[in-house]
């Protein structure tokens, strides 16, 4: 399917996975959105979200990412969207049953460091697929690892993000992975070693619908039953 298309623009029950993914920021008070995607399909953004009024949104600014440069580049581009100050990230294959709202307005009263949302989750072989945090003895995060054999810990770190408006400055210093990107998780073990990560665990169901065929379906199925978003 993503041959002909990204896989953001799929449908998820009755729209397209990007379209959940701007509900749940609007309904997070998200108001301002810099949408960034591969060039070739950019447009196919534009025409469904347009301006992002019929949305909610005050504004939708467009980037484009022209290499497979990583998610942590990703968000190097919106430097000057971010106008220095405080960014939510969000990967918009991810789909939850119940908005982060609450992780937004903690990042709002408090917006330095980074603030990362946490779904528990019982199966280690999925754990394996994911950011898997480790804990210390005091319950804070001592690291976080990518795609662990054996997860430390039964949380997964989902794909939402809250970073300070330093974040850019953070980015630049990043090398780039043995894939040839510059990694989240290296960028979220920057702030796990200057202290200055906080998390929130996400209550109901959270699926990471671009990690398989067969999570692509579940997550479908649960939307199809449940609905997503909810206050």
């Amino acid at each position: 399917m993503t041959r002909i298309t990204n896989k953001h623009l799929l449908p998820i029950y009755d729209r397209s996975m990007v379209e959940w993914a701007v509900e749940a920021m609007v309904t997070a008070g998200i108001e301002e959105l810099l949408v960034v995607a591969g060039g070739e399909h950019i447009g196919d953004f534009l025409r469904i979200l347009g301006d992002g009024h019929s949305y909610g949104l005050e504004s939708v600014t467009y980037s484009v990412q022209e290499n497979a440069g990583g998610i942590a580049e990703a968000l190097g581009l919106g430097e000057r969207f971010a106008k220095g100050g405080p960014v939510v990230v969000m990967l918009a294959d991810n789909i939850f049953e119940k908005t982060f709202r609450p992780t937004i307005d903690a990042f709002k009263a408090n917006p330095v460091g980074c603030r990362l949302v946490l779904s528990e989750m019982e199966d280690p072989a999925h754990l394996s697929h994911l950011g898997v945090p480790e804990f210390d003895e005091d319950g804070r995060i001592a690291s976080i690892i990518e795609k662990p054999e054996i997860p430390p810990s039964h949380f997964a770190v989902t794909g939402v993000y809250c970073y300070g408006g330093d974040v850019f400055d953070v980015v630049k210093t990043l090398k780039p992975s043995g894939r040839g990107e510059l990694e989240v998780t290296d960028l979220n073990n920057h702030y796990v070693a200057a202290g200055a990560v906080s998390f929130d665990v996400q209550p109901g169901f959270w699926g990471d619908a671009g990690e398989s065929i067969e999570a692509y379906q579940e997550v479908g199925e649960f939307v199809a039953r449940n609905g997503a978003n909810k206050l």
